[in-house]
């Protein structure tokens, strides 16, 4: 599981639980969108709009891959449901507070801050590299899983 911040659970004297945003996403070998010669602009946008919720510090944010962690995927009854019910046709499935929010898609920024109570900064998050291309990929072949 790819633990985007842990934090928010953890700040002494936050007396407001924190919302718990869960991604099960569908087998790839990385979650960035920046994977081998191509970029996925979609997944690229997605792990923005993750980091400026994860600069927050209110929203814990938990990530599965299907190719990583199957396990994950069995282990939650809904999502196992889901699964047994349309395939990986639906993936990825976002829970909020185990509550199904989106699914067959990434959603936009604004719509996963309202769906999380939040406010965002409008504009791209800074500081994500993703300028820089790379030969290299996260899988150190040169290509996808």
């Amino acid at each position: 599981m790819e633990k985007i911040n842990d934090q928010a659970a953890a700040e002494p004297g936050n007396t407001k639980p924190a919302k718990v945003l869960k991604i099960y996403d569908p087998a790839m070998c990385c979650s960035s969108g920046v994977c081998g010669p191509s970029v996925d602009p979609v997944l690229a946008k997605f792990a923005g709009t993750l980091d400026a919720i994860s600069r927050q510090g209110t929203v814990k944010i938990e990530r599965y891959n299907l190719s990583q962690e199957p396990q994950a995927f069995v282990d939650n009854g809904k999502v196992k449901a889901l699964l047994g019910e349309h395939g990986i046709e639906r993936l990825p499935y976002i829970f909020i507070d185990d509550e199904l929010a989106f699914q067959a898609r990434y959603p936009e920024r604004d719509e996963l801050a309202a769906a999380l109570g939040i406010a965002l900064a409008a504009g791209p998050p800074q500081g994500l590299g993703l300028a820089t291309v790379s030969d290299d990929s996260c899988c150190g072949d040169g290509g996808c899983c």
